[in-house]
């Protein structure tokens, strides 16, 4: 008999969860955890991502103990996606003003989207991975871009933008891992899990009932 295993995801996004669901998964709980975003003097966009993945994971099991849960049979998962062009970080774009400097800046280019990803074990052991995939736009005209900021969809979102909307007319290329752009890389996250004994599978097995 499989023992029960619970997994905690370190975040409220609907497109993390909605990816575990095309894998498969279904988060037993959604435990977002706040902490400060703001990159490190000099940081490279790919050690802010492996940070910030490790420090939700860890913001997560503080709260856990803190209202006196255990790691029994749970793990840990967290991840947050860093957009850049060459080493500058683009933003999460809140502001308008944001959303346009960024789409200006990925307009006609070519950068880089980083999405860290960090398990916390039952064990209490952490595991953390960096997966990257390139990315190019093409020249967005002025009054396709001022459509699309007009939509909002931008909002909240790394870099300004939602591959998986209307966005997704802006790319030429894409090199890497489609999911890791909408926000978790599902081939390397199943892989961490699968590694360190969750059962990735478990509802596959129970859908085919």
């Amino acid at each position: 008999m499989s023992v029960f295993q619970k997994l905690v995801l370190a975040s409220g996004s609907p497109r993390r969860v909605e990816l575990l669901a095309q894998a498969g998964i279904e988060p037993d709980r959604l435990l977002p955890a706040n902490v400060d975003e703001m990159p490190q003097r000099a940081e490279h966009p790919r050690s802010l991502a492996r940070r910030l993945a490790y420090d939700k994971a860890h913001r997560s099991l503080e709260i856990m103990r803190e209202d006196g849960e255990t790691l029994e049979n749970t793990y840990i998962l967290a991840a947050d996606t860093v957009v850049s062009v060459s080493r500058n970080i683009l933003p999460k774009a809140e502001l308008l003003d944001e959303a346009s400097q960024s789409l200006r800046m990925l307009s006609g280019r070519a950068h880089k989207v980083h999405t860290g990803i960090c398990l916390i074990t039952p064990k209490g052991k952490s595991r953390s991975n960096v997966v990257e995939t390139k990315v190019r736009f093409k020249r967005i005209p002025r009054d396709e871009m001022d459509a699309y900021l007009a939509s909002g969809e931008w909002r909240g979102k790394a870099g300004g933008y939602a591959i998986q909307g209307l966005a997704g007319t802006f790319v030429v290329k894409l090199v890497g891992s489609y999911s890791n752009v909408v926000g978790l890389p599902l081939y390397q996250t199943t892989k961490l899990l699968k590694d360190e004994g969750f059962d990735v599978h478990f509802n596959w097995l129970s859908g085919a009932n």
